[in-house]
């Protein structure tokens, strides 16, 4: 018996072919090539020429570099802190002569008065009238070495200065040379003859960066090269590779970072949970998210993306938050730390994807 085979009944599907009206296929259009929306190249050799600028001297230390690249190009200033004799001020040092603007120091003591910072009015008897000198707070790099020796009052004289860009004296304004990043260390152990931040000035650091002993390995490379002369690489042969117009350039690229909608809510929510976390008594301000926001911009772009992902704000989170929360008695007498509290919260919200 033949199988049957099967045959349509509808007059259009039995028309001869030459009858049927020509089919219009869809136009097949090719795969769309996402071009990135910036092209990170110029960032990517300045960060790579800084870090080999510093490499000349200082052995290991990525994380404290990495992290004082991205402070520099989000416009944040930043407070090292580590034990002594870990590099703190030498790698400011170091960062402040790659850059090709002007630098200057201050050691801070408990007789230091706001005008030996800010600078004073002079009495001109040629001119008969007060002329302004300005102090070492006007250099375009600024590293305060033992920040938390000086007292409240010279403490105060930051705060314009470091939210602002400029400073009031007399009624005048007179406005900083951009860019203007201050660096500061301190000894997180030594209490003798220290004064405790104001959270005010805490507030306006961007990022407040641990700076760890050397592994095994690292501090014999220092052992090496120390016995070598800093391996043939003096301090002074660290050279300017970036100027103050390079930095505008990297910063303006950098503002303009893609971000989505989604991660900003993430922002909100994990700067939002620390004031209501029951182990802390003073939660971060919407400085911090602006901070957390500005940085992961920068960190995206120095890892060569146009683009900000929830690793950038996890990896940014606790230098962010660190100095800007404070554990209540009881979590500080369990020993307790604002980074594991910054990681619990982290652990609580859900990450975007």
């Amino acid at each position: 018996m033949e199988s049957e085979s099967f045959s349509p009944t509808s007059s259009a599907a039995s028309a001869p072919a030459e009858n049927l009206p020509p089919t219009t296929l869809p136009a097949v259009e090719p795969n769309p090539v996402f071009a990135p929306r910036s092209d990170f190249s110029h960032l990517s050799n300045s960060a790579e020429a800084v870090r080999r600028e510093l490499g000349k001297v200082i052995v290991g230390q990525e994380a404290v570099v990495e992290l004082l690249l991205t402070a520099l190009l989000a416009d944040g200033h930043v407070l090292l802190e580590g034990m002594p004799g870990v590099a703190k001020t030498l790698t400011a040092k170091l960062l402040a002569r790659t850059l090709d603007v002007p630098f200057s120091r201050l050691q801070f003591t408990p007789d230091l008065m706001p005008s030996d910072v800010l600078g004073t009015s002079v009495f001109r008897p040629n001119k008969a009238e007060f002329e302004f000198r300005p102090g070492p707070i006007f250099a375009s790099i600024v590293l305060i070495d033992e920040i938390n020796r000086a007292p409240a009052k010279t403490q105060a004289a930051l705060f314009e200065v470091m939210e602002e860009h400029h400073i009031t004296q007399d009624g005048v304004t007179y406005p900083m040379q951009e860019p203007f990043l201050v660096l500061a260390t301190q000894n997180p152990i030594e209490q003798e003859g220290t004064y405790r931040l104001p959270e005010a000035q805490l507030d306006r650091f961007l990022f407040k960066i641990s700076v760890d002993y050397p592994n095994l390995e690292q501090e014999i490379a220092i052992l090496q090269g120390h016995h070598a002369g800093f391996g043939g690489a003096p301090l002074e042969a660290v050279q300017p590779v970036l100027s103050a117009a390079d930095i505008a350039q990297l910063r303006r690229q950098v503002r303009q970072q893609h971000v989505e909608p989604k991660l900003l809510d993430y922002i909100a929510r994990l700067v939002g949970q620390t004031r209501a976390h029951k182990a802390l008594y003073l939660g971060a301000s919407p400085r911090a998210s602006l901070a957390l926001l500005n940085g992961a911009k920068a960190l995206a772009a120095l890892r060569g993306r146009d683009f900000v992902t929830p690793e950038d704000v996890q990896f940014l989170a606790a230098p962010v938050l660190r100095h800007r929360i404070q554990l209540t008695p009881e979590r500080e007498m369990e020993g307790g730390t604002p980074d594991e509290v910054v990681k619990q919260i982290m652990q609580q919200i859900e990450v975007p994807r």
